[in-house]
């Protein structure tokens, strides 16, 4: 029996993939949960082989929840389940750790498909996010800034360009004020800005923005 989380904020999002997923033989929903705090709190009471993570949670975001994963459950698979489309996303969450990227509005059969190929060990990509990897491989698209970004610095990034304090993300990540502030100057750069307001304007220009 494949066990499965789902992990969103939405009451009727989570209602409608169990629907899409409760008669399905071999599969078990083993929990849901609405925020990043409350999957990780679940994960270790409740063990599971997949986790369909959304990356728009409150507090802890998917990109928070799927970095901590990565820490402490290498063998969980992580299907994100995401209502951006794969071109602001997918490449990123892929090689940040996750086995999957799919849209939310994803037909029955393909998220079945996904969570049994990441199930089996392997990595689920569209066909979009193929044709992004391919044209990645070959060089054909220009990377953007932020996708050179890593993981924590696409973290601190994200906060600030929702208007979080250096000292509350230096809180909620577990880090200090001055390793946030050494972050923050170093995505100044990066991404050729000056401010957090024009973090913000790139984050928005972007479709950035997950919550």
């Amino acid at each position: 029996m494949l066990r499965l989380a789902i992990v969103d904020d939405h009451g009727i999002v989570r209602a409608g993939f169990r629907e899409m997923l409760v008669d399905e033989l071999g599969i078990c929903i083993e929990f849901e949960a609405a925020s990043g705090e409350e999957a990780l709190q679940k994960l270790r009471e409740l063990p599971c082989d997949v986790l369909l993570l959304d990356l728009s949670l409150p507090g802890q975001s998917g990109v928070d929840v799927l970095r901590i994963v990565r820490q402490r459950h290498r063998d969980l698979k992580v299907l994100v389940l995401s209502g951006y489309p794969e071109e602001r996303y997918a490449l990123p969450m892929i090689r940040h750790g996750a086995d999957g990227y799919l849209c939310k509005d994803c037909e029955r059969d393909e998220l079945l498909r996904a969570i049994q190929t990441v199930a089996q060990g392997r990595r689920y990509v569209s066909r979009r996010t193929a044709e992004l990897l391919a044209d990645d491989l070959a060089g054909v698209s220009a990377a953007l800034p932020h996708e050179s970004l890593s993981e924590r610095e696409l973290q601190v990034f994200l906060r600030l360009a929702k208007g979080e304090s250096v000292s509350g993300i230096a809180d909620v990540l577990n880090l200090s004020v001055k390793t946030v502030s050494t972050y923050r100057s170093r995505l100044l750069e990066k991404l050729n800005v000056a401010s957090n307001a024009e973090l913000a304007t790139y984050a928005l220009q972007h479709g950035l923005l997950v919550s």
